[in-house]
């Protein structure tokens, strides 16, 4: 089931940034990273959709055609992600994260929040941030935040 509706979108008295078409999304979802102070490869979604933000109480959402496997060289880790991804934002952290999952040991593992350290600066090409990724139980795995960054185009 979907958790944005047209009637959610249509009834919130809030302001909502909503985008359609592939090449906008990519940019915005992106966009939305980088003013989090999170690294701009930690969503690489290839077809999404539709994707939104409601500022007054930072729940973003991005929907894809297909989900997706990415593998993240650097660390040579896989991630999956669904076909539709929410999260409440913060700066430097994604709360309530839907629609995202690690493997861990021939396992699927839900990630629920994902934060960046103090120490993270996307400005630079070599930044000593790390990236924390909780699960519901609470279980935490710290990596380099510059493995997520996007490879520059």
């Amino acid at each position: 089931m979907s958790q944005i509706t047209e009637g959610m979108k249509a009834n919130s008295t809030n302001a909502i940034e909503v985008y359609k078409g592939k090449s906008i999304c990519q940019e915005k979802s992106k966009c939305f990273l980088k003013d989090l102070g999170l690294p701009s490869g930690l969503l690489p979604l290839d077809e999404i959709e539709e994707c939104g933000f409601v500022k007054e109480t930072g729940f973003i959402w991005l929907k894809q055609k297909r989900h997706k496997q990415h593998k993240f060289e650097k660390i040579g880790k896989f991630a999956h992600y669904a076909t539709e991804i929410t999260a409440y934002a913060e700066p430097k952290k994604l709360k309530q994260v839907t629609g995202i999952k690690a493997k861990e040991l021939f396992m699927w593992i839900t990630v629920t929040e994902v934060n960046v350290d103090d120490d993270y600066d996307d400005s630079r090409s070599s930044s000593a941030g790390k990236l924390t990724f909780k699960t519901p139980t609470g279980l935490c795995k710290v990596f380099p935040a510059s493995a997520f960054e996007a490879a520059e185009t």
